[in-house]
């Protein structure tokens, strides 16, 4: 035991540069320690470091030493010492063996020097002596030896150098030191670079840099570029003119440079209360009135002075002369005035009387008087002496035009340049009643709906006067017109005081259609001025009025009967519905329609003119009474509407007629007619009306009776005769119809139907129906078909 821990006692040593690359060798261990290379990988042969990280391998191979991570010396030994050493053991199992290794790491060039202040900043007074010295901060340099800093270099400069010393570990320091005597007026600031060098092969450098502030003292005095300045300046320049800027330099700096301009005791008073100087800027400004009457020039005297510690200043003189002027302005006074005219003044009246001066002589002294022609002015100027101006007026005057006018009157002197002065005239225009009220139109159209509610608002009329107080204020009336012994004031009214316009009762279109009148506005002046304007009422139509059948004609309530026979071919006609609406246009505007029917393939109806027709001929299934409800409906909005019933028999048998006779049929002509309506029809159709009389009396004439063989006949035949002349009406609109339809078929209010007499024992015949009495009925208590 004591044998194997004296031979583990025994220490190796082997010396390597730091820095080298992985895999490089060191030594070869089992040659060093003399081993067999076997043994190393069969007695497990391991590397143990010593606080340290493993930098090392063995090649168990090779039994070499090797580097495994490339080793920084810096890192590993961070006291800066010359030497340095990483120890570590080299250990064998079976038996246990220990070996004790040492490994130098030599040191390389591998670090620059490096300043800790990059920059340096000095502040140097220009009054420093040469030979004056100032400490700067050393380099340092991580390697060791003839590795660290060497030596200092400093860049080219005449007024700086440096001393190096040597401390006792070795380090080196550097001073800066003064060689010449600064000026700051020639260089403000000093720029050096500083470099140091270590002593390795090749030698590696820091740098750093060095900035010298050089501080100024007052060693400079003022200055202005010339001793003497001569300015021009207008008389009466205004307050605050600037007359010159003077600008003195002083080469030093900060306060030493700063600058302040005064007057001396050689400046005048009064020259020093006409003009300012700024201390600051040296700005000369007019502060006072210049009047070149009484100073033609100024002589200043300024100096610059700086703010330092022993103060120094320049000098300089100032001529400043002044320019004459034509300083004075012409005057305007106005010596007569009136303030307000009446519109309707005549044409030359007086309105000012004006007198002009000027207190400059010569051309400065000439002065002219003009009206400010901005706008076409109804004044002129009339000269009347000298000096001496009358105001006329040059045309006729309208308040509504203009009702004041501001009259400039401008007057201007003949110096160079003119000066002008000018007075404005305050003219009032006051209003005469020269203007009657005027509507916007000519004539106003007013649609009024029927039915309207009494009291309801038209519209309203205005009606503008442009003259003012009661000149304009306006009164409405309704120039009265009778119409059918009625007023207007009975029909319409209207507001006095704003021209609403009302309709005092509710107007019915069928009984009047338009109104037509005029409305008068009256102002309230002396005397009082009218104009009117005429108003057209047109009255609209409204759906009020129900279609009224007229044809086929039935009591109220009842159903008119008509009998066909069986044999009627397709197309015959049965009869013709006729119903009149007393609106207009499409309020009057009436179609048919089939609202029941009991068979739709038996009948049509034309929805236009009413006719009823057959579309096919009876069968024997057909029952014989068919019953149809037409529906006549005009085409207003809401549609009205009015509905008839028809019952339709048919016969298998013609009847024959064996005689005729005239029976009148009377019946209530004018029921429900509007009377007003057929007296201006009756008016216009008085000519037709002679000329259908006499054919109505010619066919009126009573035959002789006797027996005459007739042709068949039947009651289709009479039906037809009488839709005929029905359907010949043009059906124009519901008036006309009502017209023509009675004009045809009346004779002093009965109709007159030809009819042949029944033999005894027939189903029908026709009698005479009194006024407003029902029809008769026959020996089987029929209905009379002609009903």
């Amino acid at each position: 035991f004591v044998a194997l821990w004296g031979f583990a006692l025994s220490i190796t040593r082997y010396s390597i540069p730091e820095e080298m690359e992985e895999g490089s060798f060191v030594a070869n261990l089992a040659t060093d320690l003399g081993l067999d290379v076997r043994s190393l990988l069969e007695r497990n042969a391991k590397l143990d470091v010593i606080h340290s990280k493993n930098y090392l391998d063995i090649n168990k191979d090779t039994g070499e030493l090797i580097i495994r991570e490339r080793m920084d010396r810096e890192s590993i030994c961070t006291t800066k010492t010359t030497s340095c050493f990483l120890k570590m053991d080299v250990i064998l199992s079976n038996p246990v063996r220990i070996f004790n290794i040492e490994l130098e790491i030599l040191d390389i060039n591998d670090n620059a020097p490096v300043f800790r202040r990059k920059t340096m900043h000095l502040d140097v007074s220009e009054a420093t002596p040469a030979g004056e010295r100032f400490s700067l901060t050393n380099a340092v340099d991580a390697d060791v030896g003839a590795n660290s800093v060497k030596t200092y270099y400093l860049s080219e400069s005449k007024y700086f150098s440096i001393n190096i010393q040597t401390g006792s570990d070795g380090s080196k320091y550097v001073d800066l030191v003064l060689s010449a005597k600064l000026d700051r007026e020639e260089d403000a600031i000093h720029n050096l670079i500083l470099t140091a060098v270590d002593g390795g092969v090749p030698p590696r450098s820091g740098t750093a840099s060095i900035i010298i502030n050089v501080l100024d003292i007052n060693d400079n005095a003022p200055t202005f570029s010339q001793p003497v300045f001569a300015v021009n300046v207008s008389e009466n320049s205004p307050v605050g003119t600037v007359v010159m800027t003077l600008n003195a330099t002083d080469l030093d700096g900060g306060a030493n440079a700063d600058l302040v301009y005064s007057y001396t005791l050689y400046t005048s008073e009064k020259t020093q209360e006409l003009f300012s100087l700024d201390p600051k800027s040296g700005e000369i400004r007019v502060k006072g009135v210049i009047d070149y009457e009484e100073n033609q020039s100024f002589e200043m005297h300024v100096q610059a002075q700086d703010r330092g510690a022993n103060q120094l200043s320049g000098h300089c003189k100032v001529m400043v002369y002044v320019t004459d002027l034509n300083d004075n302005h012409p005057e305007v006074i106005i010596k007569s005035l009136k303030r307000s005219v009446t519109e309707d003044v005549s044409v030359g009246t007086l309105i000012a009387v004006v007198s002009v001066s000027d207190r400059d002589s010569g051309d400065n002294g000439d002065v002219d008087l003009t009206l400010n022609q901005q706008e076409a002015l109804p004044f002129l100027l009339n000269k009347s002496s000298e000096g001496y101006f009358e105001l006329l007026v040059s045309r006729p005057l309208d308040r509504e035009v203009k009702g004041r006018y501001d009259i400039k009157l401008l007057v201007t002197d003949r110096g160079s340049p003119a000066l002008t002065e000018n007075e404005t005239i305050t003219l009032e225009i006051l209003d005469v009643n020269d203007n009657a009220p005027m509507f916007s139109q000519s004539f106003y159209t007013i649609h009024v709906m029927e039915n309207n509610p009494p009291g309801a608002l038209l519209t309203s009329l205005s009606a503008h006067d442009p003259d003012l107080n009661e000149n304009q204020y306006l009164v409405y009336f309704i120039m009265e017109k009778e119409i059918v012994n009625m007023s207007m004031s009975m029909l319409f009214s209207i507001n006095p005081e704003n021209g609403d316009l009302y309709g005092l009762k509710t107007f019915d279109y069928e009984r009047e259609k338009e109104f037509l009148f005029h409305i008068e506005a009256r102002d309230s002046g002396v005397p009082p001025l009218s104009s009117n304007v005429t108003v057209h009422i047109v009255i609209l139509d409204q759906n009020d009025n129900n279609p009224i059948i007229v044809s086929p004609w039935r009591g109220h309530g009842s159903v008119v009967e008509e009998v066909i026979p069986r044999s009627t071919e397709k197309g015959h006609l049965v009869t013709k519905v006729v119903a009149i609406d007393a609106d207009s246009e499409q309020n009057a505007r009436v179609t048919y329609q089939l609202l029941q029917i009991s068979d739709s393939t038996l009948f049509s109806l034309d929805q236009y003119n009413g006719e009823i027709r057959t579309t096919r001929m009876f069968s024997y299934r057909d029952p014989r009474q068919q019953r149809l409800v037409v529906i006549a409906k005009d085409n207003g909005q809401p549609a009205l509407s009015a509905t008839v019933t028809i019952k339709i028999s048919t016969v298998e048998h013609s009847m024959t007629f064996l005689e005729t006779t005239e029976l009148p049929l009377e019946y209530e002509v004018f029921t429900n007619l509007n009377l007003y309506l057929v007296i201006g029809l009756g008016a216009v159709s008085f000519l037709l009306l002679i000329t259908i009389l006499v054919i109505i009396v010619l066919k009126c004439q009573k035959p002789k009776p006797k027996a005459i063989k007739m042709p068949p006949a039947n009651r289709n035949s009479l039906i037809s005769q009488r839709s005929s002349t029905i359907a010949d009406s043009t059906l124009i609109s519901s008036d006309a119809y009502w017209y023509s339809l009675f004009l045809a078929e009346t004779r002093k209010g009965k109709v007159v139907v030809r009819q042949p007499i029944i033999p005894k024992g027939a189903g029908y015949f026709v009698s005479s129906i009194p006024r407003s009495i029902g029809p008769s009925e026959t020996t089987d208590s029929r209905a009379s078909t002609l009903e």
